[in-house]
């Protein structure tokens, strides 16, 4: 399936998705949970997230933080609170740093109390696209506080998008674990 263009698709999408990673995680083994992620020895991986992740737990909560941007984003805009979506203090070139902050905090949460929070998050999330419109959601100037981007878009990012970049970051450590 491409980018998701309508409600129904991004809506599809996103549940296709989160239930293909919560199956993919399901099915680990005890080693592969427990071994620290470690991407060092391929050099094809150099983007600061390969680094930054250590277990499942770490991919869990960088999503609910994801999810929670974009909550907090909408329920502010909306309320008449302008906020970009970004973290204060974060901009589009220094998100890593705040996707650092995510990392740190999460530390003493479990994988499964992570659980907990992305499935709540993620409902809360489908909750708010079922809330708008296609056009709403998929139209350019539909929110002015959105740019010149659709909401849409921003949605695919932290759903479908966001879920495919931690199945592929799964698949890759059970791969890498299989070969020890």
């Amino acid at each position: 399936m491409g980018r998701p263009q309508t409600k129904q698709d991004l809506l599809e999408a996103a549940k296709t998705n989160y239930d293909k990673l919560m199956q993919l995680i399901d099915d680990l083994t005890e080693k592969e949970l427990q071994t620290l992620f470690d991407f060092s020895a391929d050099e094809k991986k150099k983007e600061a997230h390969w680094k930054r992740d250590k277990n499942v737990r770490d991919i869990l909560m960088h999503l609910y933080e994801w999810h929670g941007l974009m909550l907090n984003w909408i329920k502010n805009n909306k309320g008449g609170i302008r906020k970009p979506f970004l973290m204060e203090g974060f901009n589009w070139k220094t998100y890593g740093a705040m996707n650092v902050v995510f990392w740190e905090n999460c530390q003493k949460i479990s994988l499964e109390e992570a659980k907990e929070l992305l499935d709540k998050s993620h409902a809360d999330v489908l909750k708010a696209i079922e809330d708008m419109s296609g056009e709403e959601l998929f139209s350019k100037g539909a929110f002015d506080w959105v740019g010149g981007s659709t909401i849409g878009s921003y949605f695919v990012s932290v759903t479908s998008s966001h879920y495919d970049w931690a199945m592929k970051k799964i698949k890759a450590h059970k791969k890498r674990v299989s070969e020890m």
